[in-house]
Formats: C-alpha cells, sequence, structure tokens
C-alpha cells in the first residue's frame, strides 16, 4: 500500500507541474482550476500520510524559472506563496483573537515597484519568487500607476498587474487566429507586461492595485496593514478592495465578496488573510513556502450533477470547430447554467464525454461554467465529419498538443465573418449590436447563413435570449435595428456587399451611371463600368467578376426583398454645388457624420476627411474646439460653423 502511495504521489507531482509549467509559462490552460486544487490536496494529504516531500513538489517549489529576455533581478526579499484553504472554519481558526485584513485575490501578474525620490525608480514581476523580471519601463504605461508622489524616501510595495475581462474580450476579438487567443486574463495580462516594446503594454490597459507595503522609512503606520493601505491611497495607489475583520465577522464579509465576483470586470481566484498586526505577524516567521502571518482563501465550488444532453460543435472564423457540452439546465452561483465549452477533443476524450452521460459542473472562480467530472463515461461518439455550418469536410489536426477539428471548406460562412462586419457597419446597413463576436456566435449556431438571414433572427428568439450577454432588452433593441435596416439606399447595399475595391463613394458613381437599375448594373460590361467616373478598369473588373457567380446574384435577389430602397432622387438644390464641406465632431440631428456626408453630396457638394485651402467649410459643434482641424480652419481662415447653422444655410435656400 505505502509503495502504491509512494507511485500516485510521484504521479501527481508529475501532473501538477506540467500543469504549472503550461499555465504559468507557456499561457496554455491543460486542466481546470478545480481539477488543479484537487490534485494539490491530493498530494499534499499523501506527503503527510508518507512524511516525505520530493525536491520537485509543488508544495515547497515557489515557482519556476523565469524565460524571458527581460533583465533579471533577484528580489531583497523572497515572494513567498501563501497557504490556502477553502474552509472559512479554518480562517475563524487562523484568526484567533486576532484582527486581520482580509481583500480580493487578484488573478494577474504580482510585481514589486520601489519609487526613489517621489519617482517610480524600479518595477519588477515576482517571477520564480527569488529572481524576478524587470520590467520598469512597462509598469509607466499601467493605466493607473503614480509615476511621482509626495513621499520622497525610498517606497517599496507589491501589487497585482490585471486585465479586465472587457478589455481582455476586445483584444481577444482583433486576433484572428484561435489558437493564438489568449485563454484567460491572467495570461494576457503576463504577456502585456512582459513585452519588450512597452507602446504594445500601453495599448493593452494593464491597470495595478497595489496589495501590501514592504517598506517605507520614517511613517508610523500604527503597527497596521489596513493603515498602510490607506496610506498608499494617499500616495496616489489603487488598492485592493479591503476590509477589516475579526473571527466574528469574517465569515459575513466572505460572503459579501463572493455577492460581487459577477459584477466585478477584473479577474478574481479567492481571497486573502493577513493579520493587521505588523509586529505579531512578523514575529511568526514562515515555512519554507508560506509566510505565517497570512491566507489564501479559495472559493469552495459548487458543484451540481446533470445530464449530458448534447454536444454542439461551435466553428470559428479559422475553420476550428469547437466543443460545447450542453446538459441540463442547473443552478450555479445563483445563476442557470446549460452550457459549458470543452476547448478541444483531447480534453472530450480526457473526459470520455457521451450524451446521457453523468457530468459535475461547477463554476471557475465562480463566473466561467467548466465540467469538474464525468461520473459514468460513456465514450466520445459521432465527431462530426461535416461542419455544422456550411456541410463541408472535416479534419481532425494536432495544434499545441492537442487534438482539435477543423472545417477545410475555404467558402465556410464561419470563415468570413469580417463580411458580415462589413454588412452591418455604420456606412452599411447600420444595424447595431451585431459585433463580430456575435455575429460569430450566430453563425456557427446556424442562425445566419447569408445577409438575408440577418432579417429573421427573430426566429431564434428564445435561443438567442437565453445567450450569454442577451436578455430581451438586449434582443428587442437588436431586433428594432434589423427592422430600421430593411429601409437602405441602394449604395449602401452595394457597398455593403463587400466587393473588392468598392467603398461607398464607388457605390454612388455606378447607381449614378445606371440610374439604380440593379439589372443594369449587375449585367454591365467591364467597359461600361470603366466609364464610370472613379471607378476604372481594376474596379470594373472586381464588379463584374463578382456578379458573374450566379450565387452572387441569388443571394443579392434573396437580400433585396426583404428590403425597402426608396428611389432616390438628386436634390433639385444644389445649392452646395462645388463646394468643398469637412464634418468632425459628434452629430445631434443625424444619425451619424455619414448621413450629413449623404445630405451634403444630394446638394452638389463634396466632402473630404481633412481641411485643406480648398476646404469651404468646417462642421464641428464644438466651434470653439482646439483641435487640429479647429486650429487649421482658423489658420486658413475657413468658417468653421455648427450643426445648427449648417441646418439654417438649407433652410434659407428653401
Amino acid at each position: 500500500m505505502s509503495r502504491q502511495k509512494t507511485e500516485r504521489m510521484q504521479e501527481l507531482v508529475k501532473l501538477l507541474n506540467k500543469a504549472g509549467k503550461a499555465y504559468y509559462q507557456d499561457a496554455e490552460e491543460i486542466m481546470s482550476n478545480y481539477e488543479y486544487d484537487r490534485l494539490y490536496d491530493e498530494l499534499k494529504g499523501l506527503e503527510e500520510d508518507l512524511g516525505i516531500v520530493l525536491s520537485d513538489s509543488p508544495t515547497v517549489n515557489v515557482g519556476y524559472e523565469v524565460l524571458s529576455e527581460l533583465p533579471k533581478e533577484r528580489h531583497e526579499r523572497p515572494m513567498l506563496s501563501l497557504d490556502k484553504t477553502k474552509d472559512v472554519e479554518e480562517l475563524k481558526s487562523f484568526l484567533g483573537d486576532q484582527k486581520a485584513v482580509l481583500s480580493w485575490k487578484l488573478d494577474g501578474l504580482t510585481i514589486v515597484l520601489t519609487y526613489r525620490d517621489g519617482r517610480l525608480s524600479k518595477a519588477v514581476t515576482r517571477g520564480n519568487g527569488e529572481v524576478g523580471e524587470v520590467i520598469t519601463n512597462n509598469a509607466k504605461v499601467f493605466k493607473n500607476i503614480p509615476l511621482r508622489i509626495n513621499y520622497t524616501k525610498e517606497l517599496v510595495l507589491r501589487g497585482e498587474a490585471v486585465i479586465g475581462y472587457k478589455d481582455f474580450e476586445k483584444i481577444n476579438e482583433k486576433i484572428e487566429e484561435a489558437e493564438a487567443r489568449y485563454k484567460n486574463p491572467r495570461n494576457l495580462c503576463s504577456g502585456s507586461v512582459r513585452q519588450l516594446n512597452n507602446e504594445i503594454t500601453a495599448q493593452r490597459n494593464v491597470r495595478f492595485y497595489a496589495f501590501s507595503l514592504v517598506q517605507a522609512e520614517d511613517v508610523d503606520f500604527h503597527n497596521s496593514r489596513a493603515f498602510q493601505l490607506e496610506w498608499l491611497k494617499e500616495q496616489g495607489f489603487e488598492t485592493v478592495e479591503f476590509c477589516t475583520v475579526t473571527k466574528d465577522t469574517v465569515e459575513q464579509e466572505v460572503i459579501k465578496f463572493s455577492e460581487k465576483i459577477v459584477e466585478n470586470d477584473f479577474p478574481s481566484d479567492g481571497l486573502v488573510l493577513v493579520y493587521d498586526d505588523i509586529a505579531y505577524g512578523h514575529s511568526l516567521g514562515q515555512t519554507s513556502k508560506f509566510p505565517r502571518d497570512s491566507y489564501a482563501f479559495k472559493w469552495a465550488d459548487e458543484i451540481r450533477e446533470t445530464e449530458l444532453v448534447e454536444i454542439e460543435w461551435s466553428p470559428s472564423r479559422t475553420g476550428l470547430i469547437n466543443p460545447v457540452a450542453i446538459f441540463k439546465t442547473v443552478e450555479l452561483e445563483g445563476t442557470t447554467v446549460s452550457r459549458a465549452s470543452v476547448h478541444n477533443i483531447s480534453i472530450l476524450e480526457e473526459l470520455e464525454l457521451g450524451v446521457g452521460d453523468t457530468i459535475e459542473v461547477y463554476k471557475a472562480n465562480m463566473i466561467i461554467p467548466q465540467i469538474a467530472d464525468n461520473l459514468t463515461r460513456s465514450g466520445v461518439k459521432d465527431i462530426p465529419e461535416s461542419c455544422p455550418v456550411c456541410g463541408g469536410q472535416t479534419e481532425v489536426k494536432k495544434v499545441s498538443n492537442a487534438k482539435a477539428l477543423y472545417c477545410t471548406n475555404p467558402e465556410c460562412q464561419a470563415k468570413h465573418v469580417k463580411a458580415f462586419a462589413l454588412f452591418v457597419s455604420r456606412d452599411a446597413l447600420n444595424i447595431e449590436g451585431l459585433s463580430e463576436a456575435t455575429l460569430e456566435k450566430f453563425i456557427s449556431r446556424g442562425y445566419i447563413r447569408e445577409f438575408a438571414d440577418i432579417f429573421h433572427l427573430d426566429r431564434y428568439a428564445d435561443d438567442i435570449m437565453s445567450m450569454e450577454g442577451f436578455g430581451e432588452k438586449s434582443f428587442k433593441n437588436l431586433i428594432a435595428s434589423v427592422d430600421k435596416a430593411r429601409t437602405a439606399t441602394l449604395p449602401r447595399v452595394i457597398y455593403a456587399l463587400g466587393i473588392a475595391g468598392i467603398g461607398l463613394a464607388n457605390a454612388k458613381a455606378i447607381c449614378k451611371a445606371f440610374g439604380s437599375d440593379v439589372q443594369k448594373m449587375i449585367h454591365a460590361t467591364a467597359e461600361e463600368l470603366s466609364a464610370v467616373n472613379g471607378v476604372g478598369e481594376v474596379l470594373a473588373k472586381a464588379f463584374t467578376e463578382y456578379f458573374q457567380e450566379a450565387s452572387h446574384v441569388e443571394r443579392l435577389e434573396r437580400l433585396l426583398a426583404e428590403l425597402t430602397i426608396p428611389v432616390e432622387k438628386e436634390d433639385e438644390r444644389q445649392i452646395f454645388a462645388g463646394m468643398n464641406f469637412v464634418v468632425t465632431g459628434r452629430v445631434e440631428h443625424f444619425s451619424g457624420r455619414g448621413e450629413v456626408k449623404e445630405l451634403i453630396e444630394s446638394m452638389g457638394g463634396k466632402v473630404t476627411g481633412s481641411v485643406t485651402s480648398r476646404t469651404n467649410y468646417l462642421i464641428n459643434n464644438d466651434v470653439d474646439s482646439t483641435s487640429s482641424k479647429n486650429k487649421k480652419a482658423n489658420e486658413l481662415g475657413i468658417p468653421v460653423i455648427s450643426e445648427e447653422q449648417f441646418l439654417t444655410m438649407i433652410e434659407k435656400a428653401k
């Protein structure tokens, strides 16, 4: 039995070290938080039972070696991990008669800041606890960090650099390749903080939250951690949210923190409890890994047993088809949950997931639904041989040591999300509420296969309203925007098709040249189109080749059947003939600057992007603005008029 336990202990050390390396160094997640914690606790139990601790055990090693090109520096004081628990009773026992500070345990990258003469002098990452990386230039562009403070003696403090969920989603949306997207905000933050070019860091909206003061000479902190944090606030630092607790109040405060998680934009993986009495805490010393004055509290995962109903296969713009577990609805952490991403085929096979299996689900860090375990393990069946969106052939590939499913059809609609994004953009059909991320979800679920389908999203009302990020109100707003888009000008429709090189101005010129006759336009020869002012041979060829595809013509016909195209008449009042306008800033009487541009052009004028000597008017509601365009207009003696003045010009011309 002892030998079996030893072998199991060795196996656990190997598994946990592999998972830890993947998470902290390679920005990959090969094991859920729940599974890691479960195995870690099992390992600790075996070590206590056997009285053996292996040299490479994660229970005694603080971290891994630093692997970047950034300069390295040894910390004056080692940065240890915290002992942890999921039991509030342990926190009460730890507190005894002491008062303590309770705060968020943020899930980002720990940074040590040093200030000298009131200026930020140095910033070093935690690294492996002994040696960190110098990221001073990057820290200077964190969104909320003070570069100068009132205190002029040496100040050393610790805090967490984090990237919020909203910024995380925005940054990931811009990354074309699904495999290149960051798995979670912590991985993104780690990569952002450790950039060699701090311009990239500046674009990532990294924020810093102080959680511990290490050194500050000649300041009376009244022997209180809470006082230190308040003092740091006075110096201009944002600190982690915190409160003071005793054994009688800690449980109540833990509950209060837990209720805030769903509203927080920042990632956290628990709470930290540290004795408020600084001298008492220091007197306790530390173990080889843990300080004895503090404790980490991790949420006891609420686990629900349910039945796996379906494996939904969700295609993305890169062709990757992700498996999503659909299960009978359960309530977790106060919300109803019915789906969880499985990420890839390797995880699917590891869990041996089959429809009808009894599974256990939970929310990682009380936010992200995940599968904890499969109790019946019937096995993986029916990996689709055809793409659920386009019907094209699929292929299993190995990427980053994990098996994943891909659609091989280059024409798959899921791969053309940007074409749909152009279609709904402001200068095209102007449909609000359909971001690229939302379009990708709708396309992957089969709600949208071509442009005309966007006008029938009401068929999927119940499904959409049950999706994360959607509710009845947002769905109604989306449908209202779709209905509004049913009335559109023909140039906007032509531009919305995404024909190579055809912008809105070209589309207007073509529509005008052919009298807005769709049939004449789509059957026009390249020679006829080349004769249109501003089109030329290259664009004429792209236009004619587009409509040589019968499927494109059919899709346009189906789209036009959904739309009302008012007959556009050139405004008889060509009061702006030969005049050039520039429009800048926000407008109040129009849906956008594009509508102002259309009105000016319908009255014979032209709208350009920059102020030059040929500009007649700059329209800007903030006429006294010191913007570059206003300055240029004033230098050239060009009138800067408000929207109201512009509308008055039109009224007077009636």
